[in-house]
């Protein structure tokens, strides 16, 4: 009986026999140069059945041909993910170009949620990540959610302790998210269009559980915080901490973005380009009013004499004397890092008796409130931050007694004009 041919790929000296049976026998074959050589991996009958003799032939007999070939040197390029398992959905995403515009940090975040949905171990001791996406479902991700949202530990007397890591799983949820809708489009005849990261209703926090807000700078606070700076020679941390109050910029912005040609170019003398890398937004604020008057006149002053000492390059630079280089680096690093400047940060905030809980994104936080304070409509807040929702400002603009009090009156005025025919309170 002649077995019917078939266009089936196999891999390299994989080989098949006909048997009387009318079935095939497998078999691993390395060429003859190899064993005369000395070759450890030999020949070898993998059986009758087809998926399991190409997953041994593939998954352990090649690499460890290719590892005699190479003398060791395949060991070290990691295996490429299976195809069509979440691993291999994750590569996808990560030579993406939609990858590589997004900006350091959040790919910091992504990696480690992608990592932490993809290293769960299930009951059967394997990892999500090399299962196949065609068989993910809402309720299989839901049920990992869940397990990834409580963590175990030990206390000091060995007591198993549970603790909930709200903010971490949900940042896993959203990555592997932006994960699946980038493979769809990507590679759409293999991801499935209905993506179950989706929708999942995810809390910020569970029920009863205080808003996590970050801690906001007073006006005073500013102030004792550019003194402790200038006393202890960090000057440029001192004007960054004003700058960000009146400009409402971030920290990534501030000491990663902000160059000496963006305040006060040539073509621009009056104005200072303020660009927002997290979500690509720039703008021109005028820095002098109709009359002339300086708008921000301590910052501009400052910012006018490290002019006069730079051409070109970051705005703000490790200046204190008793820095390591000779020559004053950005405060920031090449990864985007700002571990050492959050360092300086609560030292200078210590120096000057400040709350200890208090970070350079508090200053940030203090002009938002300031600005609400000040009466600014949500559309004036956005214009300043380039925000394009009014959702985001309660997260910068906290609710303070002196709004309360100027809503409620803005509301009884509303009130009181009352339409024809309706009687006045």
């Amino acid at each position: 009986m002649k077995l019917p041919h078939t266009a089936l790929k196999f891999p390299r000296y994989f080989r098949r026999k006909p048997l009387k049976s009318g079935r095939w026998a497998y078999f691993f074959e390395p060429p003859t140069w190899a064993r005369k050589q000395g070759c450890h991996v030999q020949a070898e009958a993998l059986g009758e059945e087809y998926a399991d003799a190409i997953d041994r032939a593939k998954n352990v007999l090649l690499p460890a041909f290719d590892s005699w070939c190479s003398r060791g040197l395949t060991d070290m390029i990691p295996a490429s993910p299976v195809p069509g398992t979440f691993d291999w959905l994750v590569s996808i995403f990560k030579t993406h170009q939609k990858w590589k515009e997004i900006d350091h940090k959040t790919q910091r975040s992504y990696e480690q949620g992608l990592a932490l949905f993809a290293n769960h171990k299930l009951k059967d001791a394997s990892r999500v990540g090399s299962k196949q996406i065609s068989d993910f479902t809402k309720g299989f991700v839901d049920a990992i959610y869940a397990k990834l949202l409580v963590v175990e530990g030990e206390d000091a007397d060995g007591n198993v302790v549970k603790r909930e890591r709200r903010r971490f799983a949900n940042a896993a949820m959203t990555a592997c998210r932006r994960a699946w809708f980038v493979g769809q489009r990507a590679q759409e005849t293999e991801v499935p269009a209905i993506n179950p990261f989706s929708r999942m209703g995810l809390k910020i926090r569970a029920l009863g559980q205080p808003v996590r807000e970050t801690p906001t700078a007073t006006w005073d606070e500013l102030v004792a915080f550019r003194v402790a700076a200038n006393k202890l020679g960090y000057r440029s941390v001192g004007t960054a901490a004003l700058l960000t109050w009146e400009w409402l910029q971030r920290q990534e912005h501030v000491f990663g973005a902000f160059e000496i040609s963006h305040y006060r170019p040539n073509v621009r003398p009056n104005s200072v380009r303020i660009v927002h890398p997290k979500n690509g937004e720039e703008a021109w604020w005028p820095l002098f009013d109709e009359t002339g008057k300086p708008l921000f006149p301590e910052l501009m002053t400052e910012l006018d004499a490290i002019k006069e000492t730079m051409v070109s390059g970051l705005v703000f630079r490790r200046d204190h004397e008793h820095r390591r280089s000779r020559a004053p680096l950005p405060w920031i690093t090449e990864r985007k890092d700002l571990r050492y400047l959050r360092s300086v940060v609560k030292k200078i905030a210590a120096a000057a008796g400040l709350r200890s809980e208090l970070s350079f994104t508090s200053f940030r936080h203090g002009g938002f409130t300031e600005g609400a304070d000040s009466d600014l409509t949500d559309a004036e807040l956005r214009a300043a931050a380039r925000h394009r929702s009014p959702h985001q400002l309660p997260t910068y603009a906290k609710r303070t007694r002196k709004q309360l009090i100027s809503g409620s009156k803005k509301r009884r005025e509303e009130r009181t004009r009352a339409a024809p025919g309706r009687p006045s309170e």
